[in-house]
Order: structure tokens, then C-alpha cells, then sequence
């Protein structure tokens, strides 16, 4: 088992400071140092091809650019890199999106990935017209995910359950290969779903003996299915040729945050449903001090924005040091980040990954 890395596509802008975005939030144009136009956006893909990522992953909500749409704009710009796309399942129809997912594949070679994000922000899915409970949505993802891999089958599919009934579900020609599904939550609601669908399971950033409480309660409910999916984490990275040029520049992220703007945050991010959210702003309290939660791993990032909100910071061995922690609890695929991305990119690529690699953790690039 060896570690595959992916890289981060900033659709709701870019910058050299924490780029504060909420799900509940509206990007406006011009809103960033680096809005996210097209031009942008294919230097980050080409330099994540570049330095060996595997993938790079796209978000969801209203605050960001549509990731079904740019990314397939990404395409050409690309040969081999894989894109790890989000999206909302309840918002639009499975048969369809088993169907875009499958011209995807054939389009790209193989290169769709899916991250099947339920929602727990309410005010953010209202703005979609989804009024669903939070255990609700992820009943109905349950339902939606069956539907999705149904319709990829040899023949056509009929499901009857309580958010949705559809006779014949299938698509033009069955994508090839399967796109994976990557899955996270944190719900008591969320972990079955994980554990029935996900060929990977995603985890912010928590201190590892909390990644290894959470993974542990999916692998068990996988195994009771006689399923064994992979596991990977969200996280930021600032890694540097030495410990102190790494805090230093956390600290420079830091200083750049304004106080006004960490109390708005705040106050959004507390009313969100999700208990991932929840348990990330528990690591941090909403304080600017106390911010190292566990060696190297360091909570600032969530202070202004809403998801992954914890860094790894330190020198590229102690950074690559953290990910072997990570990875002997059973995490393979890391989803990287860091501001700004492009340069970020180059910065990880050059210096954390080789010496992942000396360690034998890199693996190849997976096409499967």
C-alpha cells in the first residue's frame, strides 16, 4: 500500500493568503487576487500534471465555479491527470448523472473520479431548493448511489424507494473503467452510506487518533458488508526546506487574517449541520491561539474557511514524517493543498513528494 497524491483546484479564486470561502458564501468576480478564469486554472492542472499528482480535486456550492463544466474545459489541457469532480446528488436526477459521468470517461480516457458531496449547509441548500433534513439527504444519497451504479450496468435498472423511482435507468454505453466514488461524512447517518458505496472514504484533517476512531467505524461497517473501501484525507500543506521557513510563512498566513473577518466565519460556520464542519471548528474554537492541535498539524486554515480547515506545516521530512503516520493508519490517497496553488504545487512537487518516494511511500500514477 503506498500513498497516491492529488492537488486542489481553486474554482472560487486564489491567493498568497487564506482565501475565505464558506459553502453559505456567493464568489463574486474580482473577489481574489486570482479569480478563477480558465487560463488560471489550466496553470494549476498542468503544474499538478507536472509534479506527479495524481488527480486534482474540484469543489461544489454556489461559492465556486461549476466542476462538472471546468474541468471538462480542463481536459485538453491535460493527458494524464485525473479529476477528482463534486457534486451535489441532490440536486439533480442519477440516471443523469450517471450518464454525464459515463460521456466524461470516454471523453477523457478514463479520468473522472466522483466526490459525492450530501450537503450540510442549509442555507446553501435551499439555494438549490432542497429543503431535506440532514439525515434525510443522506438517505436519499443512499438511494441516489444505487441508482447511479445501476444505470451503469449491462442492462437497464428499476428502483423503487423513497426519493426516488425511476423503470430503465441505463446509459449510451456503460463508462470504462467505472468512475470511483469518494465519499466523506462524519454523521452517524453518513458513516453507512460510506461504508455501502464509497470505494474511498475521505476524512478532514483531524489528529490522527481521531482519523483512526473514524476510519476504524467505516472499515467495521464495510467489513460487515464484505466491502473493503480505501480511505484518504483533506488536508492543506506547507512545507518548506526547513521547520522554521514553514511556521514562518503559517504565521504570515496568520497575521493576514482579519479579526472582523475570522467573526464572520465563524458565525457562519457554526451554523452549519454538518458534524464534520463541527468537529472541525472543535479543534480550533474559533481562538488564534492553541492552533498546533497535534505535531505538524496546525488549525489555522479554519478559521476563515469552511471544509478542510487544518494544515501540515514543518520541513518536507517532518511534513513527509505526518503523512507516514497517516498512511500506517491506513489512509492512501492524500488530497493536498496551499496558498497559492500554482506556486504551491511546484513547492510540494519539488520537495515533499520525492522525498516521499525516497521513503517508498510514492506510488505510480493509477489509472483504475
Amino acid at each position: 500500500m503506498t500513498v497516491v497524491p492529488h492537488w486542489f483546484l481553486p474554482t472560487a479564486g486564489d491567493g498568497r493568503t487564506i482565501v475565505a470561502r464558506r459553502h453559505a458564501d456567493r464568489g463574486e468576480a474580482g473577489s481574489t487576487p486570482r479569480d478563477p478564469d480558465i487560463d488560471y486554472l489550466a496553470q494549476v492542472a498542468r503544474a499538478a500534471q507536472a509534479q506527479g499528482f495524481d488527480g486534482v480535486l474540484t469543489p461544489t456550492g454556489t461559492y465556486c465555479e461549476d466542476a462538472w463544466l471546468t474541468t471538462a474545459a480542463l481536459l485538453r489541457e491535460t493527458s494524464t491527470l485525473r479529476y477528482l469532480v463534486a457534486f451535489r446528488p441532490g440536486v439533480l436526477s442519477p440516471t443523469l448523472a450517471a450518464q454525464m459521468a459515463s460521456t466524461y470517461q470516454r471523453i477523457s480516457g478514463g479520468r473522472l473520479l466522483l466526490n459525492i458531496v450530501t450537503g450540510g449547509d442549509a442555507v446553501e441548500q435551499l439555494r438549490f431548493g432542497d429543503r431535506a433534513a440532514h439525515d434525510e439527504r443522506y438517505a436519499r444519497t443512499d438511494e441516489f448511489l444505487t441508482v447511479l451504479r445501476a444505470a451503469w450496468g449491462a442492462e437497464p435498472a428499476d428502483f423503487t424507494g423513497e426519493h426516488y423511482r425511476v423503470e430503465g435507468a441505463t446509459t449510451f454505453v456503460p463508462p470504462d473503467p467505472l468512475p470511483q466514488i469518494y465519499f466523506g461524512g462524519s454523521s452517524d447517518a453518513a458513516l453507512p452510506v460510506a461504508a455501502r458505496h464509497a470505494d474511498v472514504y475521505l476524512t478532514w484533517g483531524e489528529p490522527p487518533e481521531a482519523v483512526a476512531e473514524k476510519i476504524g467505524r467505516v472499515r467495521k461497517l464495510a467489513d460487515d458488508l464484505g466491502r473493503s473501501p480505501r480511505f484518504g484525507i483533506r488536508l492543506h500543506v506547507i512545507t518548506r526546506d526547513t521547520a522554521d521557513e514553514a511556521w514562518a510563512q503559517a504565521g504570515a498566513l496568520l497575521d493576514a487574517l482579519d479579526p472582523d473577518e475570522i467573526d464572520r466565519a465563524q458565525a457562519t460556520l457554526r451554523s452549519s449541520q454538518s458534524v464534520g464542519q463541527q468537529r472541525m471548528l472543535a479543534l480550533h474554537g474559533g481562538s488564534r491561539k492553541g492552533l498546533t492541535i497535534a505535531p505538524n498539524l496546525w488549525a489555522g486554515v479554519g478559521l476563515v474557511r469552511g471544509g478542510a480547515g487544518t494544515a501540515l506545516v514543518g520541513s518536507h521530512t517532518e511534513v513527509a514524517d505526518r503523512i507516514a503516520e497517516y498512511h500506517e493508519l491506513g489512509i492512501e490517497e492524500f488530497v493536498l493543498s496551499g496558498y497559492p496553488h500554482l506556486e504551491e504545487a511546484y513547492r510540494v512537487g519539488e520537495g515533499l513528494l520525492p522525498e516521499l518516494g525516497r521513503r517508498g511511500l510514492l506510488a505510480p500514477a493509477v489509472r483504475s
